[in-house]
């Protein structure tokens, strides 16, 4: 009895461990973003997307692909690794190469470390038109980098990275078409020129900020100069123009002064006239006889004085101005 019971027993079991595989052979859950390609008896089939699927055991599996990556430790120490899937990831991917040597026109060795952003948009091609498609990427993109490094000056590569980020993905994207996969952008993230290249360019960059500090300074101090010249300048100008000023105020303050001089004298020989009713000449001739004998005896207290023979004509006039100022009383 114990014999039977236990045939039974192994019976069922093997037939749930076949249920068991079966179900696992035939039902498959893709994730989002994901594709499997389907084979039916080892040719092509179908693509199947998202979601839960159903295919036939051991008639229809999955297409496996074999693909390297590089792979970086903390210390920047590249390794490839081999790695088998049965889905394809459509997202974008990132493949970031190690440091290669590359020559540019004028034979100066440098290290260039580029990174690689693609996405797969076809996955049939991806995996029926190239054998590990992203070592392919790999060396194509390292030969393709070597050719566009090498019809290029070392001063050019240094400063045209954006030219050769640009030449490059044109380039990729053409040659990467057929592969069903589309290269969206290639950037170089590192290049290191060679040490004494390096040196070289440090002295250059700092001999030229020198001779931009002399540029400033000489033209600091020309603009100094010619703003002092221009402060002269405006300043003599405003001085002639205040001296030119004054000298029409003086000469017109003189000139007036001698009009009312003029005037007041005009008036006086006018009111000496109507009072002496004749000719004031010799009220003048005195006056001016008066004006000019203090000066002539200045100084002279202790020695004699020798008045002239026209100024005896002065005791005259005086005789002459007694008389008018009594007439004017």
């Amino acid at each position: 009895m114990i014999a039977p019971l236990y045939s039974v027993g192994l019976l069922f079991f093997v037939l749930f461990l076949f249920l068991v595989v079966l179900l696992f052979k035939s039902v498959y859950l893709v994730r989002q973003a994901e594709v499997m390609i389907i084979e039916r008896l080892g040719k092509f089939d179908r693509i199947i997307g998202p979601g839960l699927h159903v295919v036939t055991p051991f008639i229809e599996q999955p297409r496996k692909v074999v693909w390297s990556f590089i792979r970086s430790e903390g210390n920047k120490r590249y390794y490839t690794v081999m790695q088998v899937f049965d889905r394809i990831d459509l997202r974008e991917s990132v493949y970031d190469f190690p440091k290669q040597n590359v020559i540019t026109k004028d034979n100066v060795t440098m290290e260039i470390n580029a990174i690689l952003y693609y996405q797969i948009t076809d996955p049939k091609a991806a995996v029926y038109e190239i054998n590990n498609l992203p070592e392919a990427i790999e060396k194509y993109t390292q030969t393709r980098l070597r050719d566009v490094i090498g019809s290029m000056d070392l001063d050019e590569t240094l400063v045209s990275r954006n030219t050769i980020n640009a030449r490059l993905t044109e380039i990729l994207d053409e040659a990467t078409d057929k592969w069903g996969v589309k290269v969206n952008r290639v950037e170089l993230q590192e290049v290191n020129p060679p040490a004494d290249i390096r040196v070289a360019m440090e002295k250059q960059m700092r001999a030229e900020r020198e001779r931009r500090e002399m540029i400033l300074h000489s033209e600091g101090i020309k603009q100094s100069e010619v703003l002092k010249a221009e402060g002269k300048k405006q300043a003599a100008i405003l001085e002639a123009e205040g001296m030119r000023e004054a000298a029409i105020l003086e000469a017109d303050g003189q000139a007036l002064s001698r009009l009312k001089v003029a005037d007041a004298e005009a008036k006086t020989i006018e009111m000496l006239q109507i009072a002496a009713q004749g000719d004031p000449l010799p009220y003048l001739i005195a006056m001016q006889y008066v004006k000019a004998l203090p000066e002539m005896v200045k100084g002279k207290d202790d020695k004699l004085v020798v008045v002239p023979y026209e100024a005896s004509s002065m005791v005259g006039s005086l005789a002459s101005i007694k008389k008018i100022f009594d007439k004017v009383s």
